[in-house]
């Protein structure tokens, strides 16, 4: 009989969520092709559920040319209305022109700073933020960090960026370990 590992609750008993919570959520990643896919994912997720998003990943990833940040900074009006009548992703406009926009002061994030990840590690000092919360209601929806980090991205041209996001942008990509102490993935145990 083989039990099954103790994981944050907000993954419920889906198959994608518990994939997604035991091989990504709060695995620090300096990919800056990974931190670009989060963006957009996570700046698309505004206002709906994760799940929603993870089930039209494999269609953001093909609308979005891979989440190649260099092809998505050059998208013109075509292929704007293009996305806008894929139903394999959310398709709303502010959010695609977003996308272009981000992919644009991504790559200005790059040239300054010789990477993204240089960029959006500096904020924790190159290092996770290991919280060390009891229940899933103790996490907080965002904090003076995520407050710091998407104002500056807001002042560098980043749209559909607010605190919130920003919030689950570090818990996705591993910048803070969110999973409650119980979880078998809290600090990697």
């Amino acid at each position: 009989m083989s039990m099954e590992p103790v994981r944050c609750q907000w993954c419920g008993d889906d198959p994608l969520y518990i994939k997604y919570h035991d091989e990504e959520w709060g695995k620090p990643t300096h990919d800056d092709q990974t931190l670009f896919e989060f963006i957009i994912l996570e700046s698309f997720q505004a206002g709906l559920n994760w799940l929603t998003i993870l089930r039209k990943r494999e269609n953001f990833r093909d609308a979005f040319d891979g989440f190649d940040y260099q092809k998505i900074a050059l998208y013109d009006a075509d292929k704007q209305k293009e996305l806008l009548q894929n139903p394999g992703i959310i398709r709303n406009k502010l959010k695609i022109k977003s996308a272009i926009t981000n992919a644009q002061a991504f790559i200005a994030i790059r040239k300054e700073f010789g990477s993204f990840s240089k960029y959006i590690w500096a904020f924790v000092n190159h290092q996770p933020i290991v919280n060390q919360f009891a229940s899933f209601n103790n996490i907080p929806a965002s904090t003076p960090l995520s407050d710091k980090i998407s104002k500056d991205l807001k002042q560098r041209g980043f749209r559909f960026i607010g605190t919130t996001i920003i919030y689950a942008y570090m818990q996705a990509c591993g910048l803070v370990d969110d999973h409650v102490v119980s979880c078998f993935c809290h600090s990697q145990k």
